[in-house]
């Protein structure tokens, strides 16, 4: 009962298992468009990798570690990396079967090969930023459901599409911001939303900085790697260099590092610690109203909220963390670790559920109880693309070096011609968002 076609929306539970005849008409539906109690417990969710490097280690095991998810494929440019991939997740699938000759996870070079077969449920996108748009609209039009690393998008309007898509198509699409399943961020997020440390008068973000244009020395093209299929729908050509894309996971890439590719660390870091402040100042459907780089009456680069609000993107002595100052407290968070003033606010128990805050203590589950209950996970597309935004927009101020006034409800900048252009780019022909 795989992904082909089929409308069964106004068709009842009970007519459905009443009929066996109503049933064999059906039996081209997939299995997971049929709703909460329709999916046996031993079904599994077939998933294809789309990337399989460094990022695609840690997501292999998530997910494999998943009794309700099979990988069945993978793809990636860069032949050693596939082979490598397969390699392991048939190592892994072997081992748990007791068998040396397991060999079901198939690999492709091509993505679209991955999206074309119908019996994959899902995608999990692990590709450089500036692919994730034009794969992610595509797996949406083929009707798979999708996670996507963050950052959503390189530019707002790819991740206006991408939101697009996903409502046209009816998928569950998961932002791999995991930050919201993990203990220490909600605590935060509780302690915000509940006024704890009372009204906040600041908030820091403590990320690395924006991108730089692409300046690496030209290097050799290994012959396994198909790089023209690498740089995609980048309408600009970029010559190879290794720390682009290096061998074999020996060190994190360093695209991101490049606007050509990423968004710099405003981008790669910040849409885990941005997409923190966004939940906890319930800013979800929304975002800053301003931003203002660093000038002489900035040190450092300022965003505006509505309501007043200002928060920095600004190194208080902590990597990749966040401050937040309120009248009566102060809330840092990292990764492991929560540190709160007063302390007696340390270890308070808060009722999450009556604040509206999603509770999720594994991102991966919670993406496929999603595609089985055919609801939203916590980090829905429309979640990713804005907090994707506040980095974008953050990265445009850097850029044109002077301040921006932001329509967040309407997705752009107020009188500004030259911003406006930079919330998207050109397409290599051959390459478009529909």
């Amino acid at each position: 009962m795989k992904n082909q076609e089929k409308e069964i929306t106004n068709v009842s539970r009970r007519k459905f298992l009443a009929s066996a005849a109503t049933l064999s008409a059906f039996m081209i539906v997939p299995r997971f468009v049929l709703g909460k109690g329709f999916v046996a417990p031993s079904d599994k969710i077939n998933l294809g990798f789309i990337g399989a490097g460094k990022q695609s280690m840690t997501l292999r095991r998530a997910f494999a570690g998943q009794e309700q998810a099979q990988i069945v494929a993978a793809s990636d440019v860069y032949k050693r990396k596939l082979d490598f991939f397969a390699q392991e997740i048939n190592k892994f699938y072997a081992e748990k079967k007791g068998t040396t000759q397991y060999k079901g996870c198939d690999v492709y070079e091509d993505y679209e090969e991955i999206i074309q077969r119908k019996d994959i449920d899902a995608v999990v996108i692990i590709t450089p930023d500036h692919w994730h748009a034009v794969q992610a609209v595509a797996a949406a039009k083929a009707g798979k459901d999708i996670y996507c690393e963050k950052p959503l998008s390189l530019t707002i309007e790819e991740g206006r599409t991408m939101v697009n898509a996903t409502r046209k198509y009816n998928r569950v699409f998961q932002t791999g911001s995991m930050q919201r399943s993990w203990d220490e961020f909600r605590q935060a997020v509780a302690l915000i939303r509940g006024g704890y440390i009372g009204e906040l008068d600041n908030i820091k973000v403590s990320v690395g900085p924006p991108p730089q244009a692409y300046n690496l020395p030209k290097e050799e093209i290994p012959a396994d790697l198909n790089w023209d299929k690498w740089l995609g729908p980048n309408k600009d050509y970029s010559h190879f260099n290794e720390k682009l894309n290096p061998d074999i996971n020996s060190f994190w890439a360093k695209w991101r590092d490049y606007k050509e590719f990423g968004g710099g660390m405003v981008s790669d870091w910040g849409a885990h610690m941005f997409d923190i402040v966004q939940w906890a100042l319930n800013m979800d459907h929304s975002g800053p109203v301003a931003v203002t780089p660093p000038d002489e009456n900035h040190k450092f680069l300022t965003f505006e909220y509505a309501n007043g609000l200002k928060m920095t993107h600004e190194n208080f002595g902590i990597n990749n963390a966040i401050q937040f100052n309120g009248k009566e407290g102060t809330v840092v968070v990292q990764r492991k670790k929560l540190e709160v003033n007063p302390s007696s606010l340390q270890n308070k128990e808060i009722d999450t559920k009556s604040l509206g805050i999603y509770h999720s203590t594994n991102h991966y589950q919670d993406f496929l109880d999603a595609i089985k209950n055919r609801s939203k996970p916590i980090c829905d597309v429309e979640i990713g693309h804005r907090t994707a935004s506040v980095c974008n927009i953050a990265n445009i101020a850097y850029e044109l070096k002077r301040p921006l006034k932001w329509n967040p409800e309407k997705e752009f900048f107020i009188n500004d011609q030259e911003a406006n252009e930079l919330r998207g780019r050109a397409f290599k022909k051959g390459f478009k968002l529909t």
